[in-house]
């Protein structure tokens, strides 16, 4: 278990950052395999936080801070992704019937404003959800290990 929460701080953000853009792209651009990953990189981070503090608050904080940066990379990644397609809106013959996104609201324009709030915004913020949860369902079973052994 050592050998995985070893590496240092670049490498394990390099590593994330590639990860992630090749989720991003197994979902061709909809988000949904980054916030599935979110679940082992809860796992990962709160790991890794546990075997190099002991503090709780400390825990805590590292686990906040590294679930905050991970969403904000997604963010980045998602803007990057639909953010060229903002222009869009403020075309008059923009055709946004036939750009590919699904009709959630009932009319073409609101429905992509919608997309495009649910990819860039949403989508990361659900990933940090999933972030937490994993890391503190993860504290919640090293604790109970560590309570059994002693």
């Amino acid at each position: 278990m050592d050998k995985i929460t070893k590496p240092g701080n670049k490498t394990v953000v390099i590593i994330y950052m590639i990860i992630d853009i090749l989720c991003a792209g197994a979902g061709m651009g909809v988000p949904i395999f980054c916030i599935i990953m979110g679940f082992p990189l809860g796992w990962f981070i709160a790991r890794r936080a546990f075997s190099s503090k002991k503090d709780p608050h400390s825990i805590h904080t590292t686990i906040l801070k590294a679930s905050f940066l991970a969403s904000a990379f997604t963010f980045l990644l998602m803007t990057v992704i639909w953010g060229r397609t903002i222009p869009m809106l403020f075309n008059p013959k923009a055709d946004f019937q036939n750009f590919g996104h699904p009709f959630i609201l009932y009319d073409p324009k609101i429905s992509f404003i919608g997309w495009l709030i649910l990819m860039i915004i949403i989508s990361p913020f659900l990933q940090l959800l999933t972030i937490i949860f994993a890391s503190f369902v993860t504290l919640l079973r090293i604790g109970r290990e560590s309570s059994d052994r002693v």
